[in-house]
């Protein structure tokens, strides 16, 4: 059982050839973005000649990348017959809902937001792990019994208070350290996604009060990861393809925890079938669900692996991928978008200051020689504050122009290294950078992709 939706490995690519297709995806109605998908490193390394024909492929579509991407071919251009009709709307939705039933989109972009999150959790629980008791555990000021007031009124979900005392949050904290490691591995990701998304909860949920923002992201991110095919490149899963004997055990034993946690009467209302609360859907549907879905692929890869009920299923499951990569997307659309709005609404921000005061605080001042260098400048205070308004305002406008977009993502993740230098927030920052990683270009991820790999071989030892 693994953390995406079924279908989560993908092609094993090991050395260089490049592909480039093109790829549609239609956001909101308002919003179609074309990007170039497929790039599969597969040379054969014994010749010096395939890997130069290969870095010229590569250098080739890096300079696509730079220069934009060309315009589409009129009727007139070769390969298209002279007088033929252009589709109408009825075929323009049929191709677009082909596409989205059909083929998984930005599966680079998935296991970029994938590795990101990953890193970003298992660095701050490394990061907190001498304060892990006073954050979390059992020596911290909001104590079990005031967690407990809390959770009962708004539901929400973690396995802490399940049985409580020192032995059992070590061994949370421990369990979500891994889980973090094998989803930045991509290792059984069906799986370690779901223990990702507890781990993530269960230690965010026993005490809300902690956070700088980078919190939030990494809680709903860790529940959208689950429903993606985010390990079919770049991942350990990948690497191994349909080879490996460790899932049927490991999907019985996660069955096995997740009956006795629901019989053993132990957990509370964190696995009741429904909530009081909106969507009045409890968390033991969906773990049931994911749970049945990875066995029921399995059967089928066995089974039928050519048959209609393995097309009907994929389709089914590429489906849910896509929607999750949208949800993704326009969620963080909405974040730009609502932050830059309110900061108009701010008097501070409107008269140029707001970089200002922060700097002047010992809270945000990791470097205070650094900050005060940069908070004595009028003017680069001033061309900042107006500069974040203006990018956040007007970040969802430019997803209409690839060029644009693409340009403005590097400000903005320039940006966010600069609050995470600057201000001493490095989760938020991380976590923003990783999100802003669903808009990045295919061509680019497959290039840089393809160097680490060229980099991988040369210091692998020769055999």
């Amino acid at each position: 059982m693994s953390a995406a939706v079924p279908g989560g490995s993908g092609e094993v690519t090991d050395a260089a050839e490049v592909t480039v297709a093109t790829e549609v995806m239609v956001a909101a109605e308002v919003t179609v973005v074309t990007e170039v998908v497929e790039a599969v490193v597969a040379a054969d390394t014994s010749g010096e000649k395939a890997g130069d024909a290969a870095g010229a492929a590569l250098a080739a579509s890096a300079a696509a990348v730079v220069a934009g991407i060309p315009r589409q071919p009129g009727p007139e251009a070769p390969g298209t017959p002279a007088g033929a009709r252009r589709p109408g709307p009825a075929g323009l939705a049929g191709r677009a809902l082909a596409v989205f039933t059909g083929r998984v989109l930005g599966r680079y972009q998935a296991a970029t937001v994938r590795i990101g999150f990953g890193l970003v959790w298992l660095a701050y629980l490394l990061r907190e792990w001498p304060n892990r008791r006073l954050l979390y555990g059992d020596t911290s000021p909001w104590s079990t019994e005031l967690a407990q007031r809390l959770l009962a009124d708004n539901g929400a979900l973690t396995v802490l208070p399940w049985f409580g005392g020192r032995l059992w949050f070590e061994l949370v904290y421990h369990l979500a350290v891994l889980a973090a490691l094998a989803v930045l591995l991509g290792w059984r990701t069906r799986a370690s996604t779901v223990l990702f998304l507890v781990t993530v909860l269960s230690l965010q949920n026993r005490n809300v009060f902690l956070g700088d923002g980078g919190d939030n992201i990494v809680h709903l991110m860790a529940i959208y990861l689950v429903f993606t095919r985010c390990a079919e490149v770049w991942s350990l899963d990948a690497r191994r393809g349909e080879h490996g004997r460790s899932g049927v055990p490991l999907w019985t034993l996660l069955g096995a925890l997740l009956l006795v946690c629901q019989l053993g009467g132990f957990a509370g209302t964190s696995l009741d079938w429904t909530s009081p609360a909106f969507p009045y859907v409890g968390w033991a549907p969906l773990f049931w669900a994911l749970w049945a879905v990875a066995g029921l692929w399995w059967l089928v890869e066995r089974l039928a692996p050519e048959g209609e009920t393995r097309a009907v299923l994929d389709a089914l499951v590429t489906m849910v991928h896509n929607c999750a990569m949208l949800v993704i997307a326009v969620e963080v659309v909405l974040i730009y978008a609502t932050a830059g709005w309110y900061k108009v609404q701010g008097s501070r921000w409107q008269d140029g200051t707001a970089l200002y005061y922060p700097l002047h605080l010992d809270y945000f001042t990791p470097w205070p020689g650094l900050s005060g260098l940069v908070g004595g400048a009028l003017l680069p205070v001033f061309l900042i504050s107006y500069g974040t308004v203006l990018l956040q305002v007007g970040f969802p406008f430019t997803l209409v122009d690839r060029r644009v977009k693409n340009a403005l993502l590097v400000v903005m993740m320039a940006e966010h290294v600069g609050i995470a230098v600057l201000l001493g927030l490095p989760v938020f920052s991380l976590a923003m950078i990783a999100a802003d990683a669903v808009f990045l270009p295919t061509a680019a991820l497959c290039w840089v992709g393809a160097r680490v790999a060229r980099i991988r071989l040369r210091r692998a030892p020769l055999s």
